[in-house]
């Protein structure tokens, strides 16, 4: 910041640091609502892209899961059993996927960050710049 040779008053000088101070906040609200917006965008995305994968995969997945039953039954497994042994399969790998995908779904991915960072760095400018 250059220093100006100005013999402005305290209370102009106190003005201009709460319109300064005014300006920047209100400048990082927009950035911070730009971020926010650009996060709800390519997560918006990323769920439109999962139930194209869903509506494509899972009829693929039931017709793979027949075919291996039948495999068991066709080496002596009984139908009954040969399905149970599939559907337990199936079931504790979609849990652990489920799992997997909770913990990934956090609202934390939805924080502006880099406008938290930009805050907190002008705090600190301005903190020194009114000492």
């Amino acid at each position: 910041m250059t220093m100006q040779n100005d013999l402005r008053s305290l209370p102009e000088l106190f003005s201009s640091l709460v319109n300064q101070m005014s300006t920047l906040f209100r400048q990082e609200i927009r950035l911070a609502r730009a971020e926010t917006s650009e996060n709800i965008g390519k997560m918006t995305a990323g769920v439109g892209m999962l139930a194209a994968t869903a509506v494509l995969l899972i009829p693929g997945l039931v017709i793979l899961l027949q075919a291996i039953t039948g495999m068991l039954v066709a080496r002596g497994v009984q139908p009954q059993w040969a399905g149970l042994l599939v559907g337990l399969v199936v079931i504790v790998v979609g849990a652990i996927l489920l799992a997997v995908g909770l913990g990934r779904l956090k609202t934390s991915t939805l924080t502006p960050d880099r406008t938290i960072d930009q805050v907190r760095r002008d705090a600190t400018v301005v903190k020194e710049q009114v000492r």
